[in-house]
């Protein structure tokens, strides 16, 4: 079960939010908005991302990744792997 479960319906309102920011940025190309305006609301909508990637990799950590080091194993070696890769590619977008 993901570590985000309790929380799904949070991070699918949060996720239809920044769809709605995603269609307005399109509208905004669409009508020729300034470039700047645009620019501003990209980089609105790419926080928003990033503010739930951090919350679903919190969630990660706390479930998955606590779970299989209290199990111990090759699990745990491979979620420690897996959480960190996912902080790498989080940390070079």
């Amino acid at each position: 079960m993901p570590g985000y479960s309790t929380d799904k319906d949070k991070v699918l309102s949060r996720l239809r939010r920044i769809e709605g920011q995603v269609r307005g940025l399109q509208r905004m190309v669409d009508e020729d908005q300034y470039c700047i305006d645009v620019l501003t609301q990209i980089s609105a909508a790419t926080k928003a991302l990033q503010a739930v990637a951090l919350e679903l990799l919190e969630d990660h950590l706390e479930h998955c990744v606590s779970e299989a080091l209290t199990a111990g194993g090759a699990e745990a070696e491979l979620k420690v792997k897996e959480a960190s890769a996912a902080i790498g590619r989080l940390v070079r977008s």
